[in-house]
């Protein structure tokens, strides 16, 4: 993420003597979220910049200059590795792939591989050590929580080998069923339902308000504003509610594995 917006507030804090606790304090925000906004990792709110120009008496700078939503995908997935890593829950909805920090190194390799335009197997290898970093998180014991969600589609779709398929399901299920992660499938049968248009990413904090990433061909976006996240808050829990229980999520995801030819 371009940041000289971050850049300018830290600018007019230093010039203003305050430290970010001190501008915390004012503004009624976290000092977290202002050091995140200053190295460019997070965009204000409407609302928490107009709080910040009246700390600093910037006029309605802070608010007019807002970094607006054509930032790009990269900058904004840079942006959210680093969020990834700070989050106390996350819930991942997948559509066509399984999220990334529950894909398998030969999974992640078919998906990276299939990129257009294409690119070189050195670039194909850093993508791929890129992602599985992205995984270690669920090395933790407890934090972060995360629920996946997975549409049927992805299930089906051979995206790789079948014995690929099979592994990469088999790895979901098994960091299920050791309680790490809880999964949920939203069956075919559903039909139509609110989560249908991309994949999503929800994440919560421990001192900083949630946020929610999007991303489609070409298109990537960290929503910020709190009317924002919380509808795709509650998409998510919509889909949710249609989903199949844990214990039959499982059952399907077993028998899945076995069609593609896996047995334990």
């Amino acid at each position: 993420m371009g940041n000289k917006y971050g850049e300018w507030l830290r600018a007019q804090r230093e010039a203003a003597g305050l430290t970010q606790q001190e501008l915390a304090d004012i503004a009624f925000m976290t000092r977290s979220h202002i050091a995140h906004i200053e190295a460019g990792r997070r965009v204000p709110s409407r609302e928490d910049a107009k709080r910040l120009d009246r700390a600093l008496g910037t006029g309605d700078v802070l608010i007019s200059f807002l970094p607006q939503d054509d930032v790009a995908i990269a900058d904004y997935f840079e942006a959210m590795l680093v969020l990834e890593q700070q989050a106390v829950m996350i819930r991942e909805f997948g559509l066509a792939y399984f999220p990334g920090i529950l894909q398998t190194k030969r999974y992640a390799r078919a998906v990276l591989g299939s990129a257009f335009p294409p690119v070189s197997e050195e670039e194909c290898d850093r993508r791929v050590v890129t992602r599985l970093e992205r995984a270690k998180i669920l090395d933790r014991p407890m934090t972060p929580v995360v629920w996946a969600l997975l549409d049927e589609t992805m299930l089906r779709r051979p995206v790789a080998s079948g014995d690929v398929m099979a592994e990469q399901i088999t790895h979901v299920v098994r960091l299920a069923e050791t309680g790490r992660i809880r999964v949920h499938v939203l069956p075919f049968g559903v039909g139509v339902h609110p989560m249908m248009e991309s994949m999503l990413t929800l994440l919560w904090f421990e001192d900083q308000p949630p946020l929610a990433y999007s991303e489609g061909l070409r298109v990537g976006k960290v929503h910020d504003s709190p009317s924002v996240v919380h509808e795709l808050q509650s998409r998510y829990d919509l889909a949710l509610s249609d989903a199949l229980p844990l214990k039959e999520s499982l059952a399907l995801l077993r028998a899945t594995a076995k069609d593609y030819g896996h047995h334990d």
